[in-house]
């Protein structure tokens, strides 16, 4: 992609983003101090566009803030309040539950932090949410929270996490972290929890499968400087855990609170850097949310092109924000969602919390299997009259089903349950005899899986039922699967996991913890049967007009044969996410036959005679 731009400076970054390079804090100055708004714009939306192609999150959420009443007394703050003042308020139970509708998807619970209030208080709010909403996430508690019950409560923070999550407690929002410099803390946050507790809460959350979300609030007194320097400790947590959802950068609202920046609010300018900076620094975070209750729905339907891929959602009865002057509509309905995004050209995709996509919102829309494996066909691909929306393969068969997508490549075991609705496309993703990305990491050899639990990530259609086939038809065995969430897991539960795509590529190289023994199903078939595995097909909606899936098939023609040839350039876009070397993604991706032949054919005909006998389909 070429971006024009007489920033010299700029440009050399921008040759490190499409290099796939990480970059410094240097490199984040330089972005903040262009004058080329446009070209930064146009950087961080080629990034987003490589994780999230057109997408643009919602979700139909409840702001709950069960109290106001405070101990702390935070400098930027016009929420909190003092017992007995007037401005003072306790909800009940009973009001809470009052305030949630059976659509909303994700409860997201924080507020004051009151002197008085019992552990067990907290805990019966998460669990009575949880139980009367059963299909609602809930996400609840800040890391100053815990912080704060840990030592008002004297339990240790993880002990905190297990009750919430034995309770209810799905996800964690990512509020309190404000900027992580001591000078900015000591000034105007002196009793709040210090970058080190934040990170530690974070962590700790993460390693019992939990994620989070993680916030920054700038536009204070906070200098350019510790803007990247709070970033990078993130991108650091996140390399180290991987369980942060999304970052949100929060627009400061300075209300009554006594502090004033140069400027009363932030400007747009202001706005869209920060979320194009976020974008390009955090390359190791999934999602960078444009928070539209702090930015103003115009500004946040500008950000969707500056890198942002999430407008947060319908966030009913949001408080703190307002109370500190913020200018949005307290509620946006849903309609007004999807037409923001739209507008910005993009996918209305509105999801859970774990960004699992539950409806799409728009025509022509392509499912992208957002891994390694499939970076052949999208590399090179001209959209022309389609938009492109990734999609986990297992999620892609769920939207399918609903008629929410118009092409795609299919996980093979939602083709076959598709067949009447689907046009079989000549293209696939077959291996030759090892996968490398769609492993079995055991505590124990095959035989010994009877009858023990085996998690299996959230991920696959296919991959779940080729290990079901090879359990029961190759060795026998019989074991127990329990579906995983999205992002963070504690594995500690299981005897073996099935991890599929990216994530098993970087296990297979480095290891899982715990797990010794390592099985790639597609070499245990290929041994067993000497046949290709067929994992995924190209296949689009019989009802697409034919002009539209003519125009398809040249598209994805002109891709891979572009992509074929040049792996080693696609690898070294790719290879500081994943872990490999150029070389080593080079060979992976040279290990896949991507033309639907014969053998394909015949291992289909074969997988689908063993699927149909196997006892797990019956």
């Amino acid at each position: 992609m070429n971006i024009i731009t007489r920033d010299s400076l700029l440009y050399r970054v921008w040759q490190k983003v499409q290099q796939g390079e990480r970059l410094s804090l240097e490199d984040g100055l330089v972005l903040f101090n262009t004058n080329d708004l446009i070209a930064l714009g146009k950087m961080a939306h080629y990034v987003q566009q490589q994780k999230s192609g057109d997408a643009v999150y919602f979700v139909l959420n409840q702001k709950i803030e069960h109290t106001n009443i405070c101990v702390l007394s935070c400098k930027f703050c016009d929420f909190a309040a003092k017992k007995g003042t007037d401005k003072a308020y306790e909800m009940t139970t009973g009001e809470i539950l009052s305030k949630i509708t059976p659509e909303i998807r994700e409860v997201h619970i924080t507020g004051g932090m009151p002197p008085d209030w019992e552990w067990e208080r907290y805990i019966d709010i998460v669990k009575s949410v949880h139980q009367k909403f059963p299909d609602a996430d809930v996400k609840a508690y800040t890391a100053v929270e815990i912080d704060f019950f840990h030592k008002k409560f004297k339990l240790p923070i993880e002990e905190i996490l297990r009750q919430l999550q034995a309770a209810g407690l799905r996800t964690m929002p990512g509020g309190g972290a404000e900027i992580f410099t001591e000078r900015v803390r000591k000034l105007l946050f002196p009793q709040k929890i210090v970058a080190k507790g934040y990170l530690e809460v974070h962590k700790t959350a993460h390693r019992l499968g939990i994620p989070t979300n993680c916030t920054m609030l700038y536009g204070h007194i906070e200098t350019i400087e510790e803007r990247l320097i709070h970033m990078i400790k993130l991108r650091e947590a996140q390399d180290e855990t991987g369980g942060f959802l999304s970052f949100i950068p929060l627009a400061f609202q300075p209300g009554d609170t006594g502090i004033k920046p140069k400027n009363q609010f932030t400007s747009a300018v202001d706005d869209l850097k920060t979320i194009a900076v976020s974008r390009l620094m955090l390359d190791n975070v999934p999602h960078i949310k444009a928070y539209w209750v702090m930015l103003t729905e115009e500004v946040a339907s500008v950000a969707l092109n500056f890198g942002a891929d999430d407008i947060d959602g319908t966030v009913g009865q949001e408080r703190i924000a307002h109370d500190a002057g913020a200018i949005s509509p307290m509620e946006l309905a849903k309609e007004k969602l999807i037409k923001i995004i739209q507008e910005a050209g993009k996918i209305p995709v509105e999801r859970d919390a774990f960004y699992n996509p539950l409806n799409v919102y728009s025509e022509n829309v392509i499912g992208k299997i957002p891994y390694l494996n499939s970076v052949p066909f999208y590399h090179h691909f001209e959209k022309g009259s389609f938009k492109i929306l990734p999609v986990v393969p297992r999620h892609m068969g769920i939207l399918s089903v609903q008629k929410q997508l118009d092409a795609g490549l299919f996980s093979l075991m939602d083709y076959f349950e598709q067949e009447e609705s689907l046009e079989l496309i000549d293209w696939c993703i077959a291996t030759r005899d090892q996968v490398k990305s769609v492993m079995l990491f055991s505590k124990d050899g095959w035989a010994d899986l009877h009858g023990k639990k085996i998690g299996i990530t959230d991920d696959t259609a296919t991959s779940v039922k080729l290990l079901k086939v090879i359990l029961e038809n190759k060795y026998n065995v019989r074991a127990n699967f329990e579906r995983l969430h999205r992002g963070v897991n504690d594995y500690s539960a299981y005897q073996a996991i099935l991890l599929i795509g990216d994530e098993a590529l970087k296990r297979n190289k480095f290891g899982l913890d715990g797990y010794e023994l390592i099985f790639d199903l597609a070499l245990e078939w290929y041994n067993w049967k000497k046949l290709p595995f067929v994992f995924a097909v190209w296949a689009a909606r019989k009802t697409l007009p034919d002009n539209l899936k003519n125009e398809l098939k040249q598209d994805i023609k002109k891709s891979l044969e572009a992509s074929q040839g040049h792996f080693t350039e696609i690898g070294k876009i790719h290879d500081s996410r994943i872990g490999l070397s150029p070389e080593e993604i080079e060979s992976y991706l040279e290990g896949f036959n991507y033309h639907l032949g014969e053998r394909e054919k015949e291992a289909i005909r074969e997988f689908r005679s063993l699927v149909h006998h196997t006892h797990a389909n019956r």
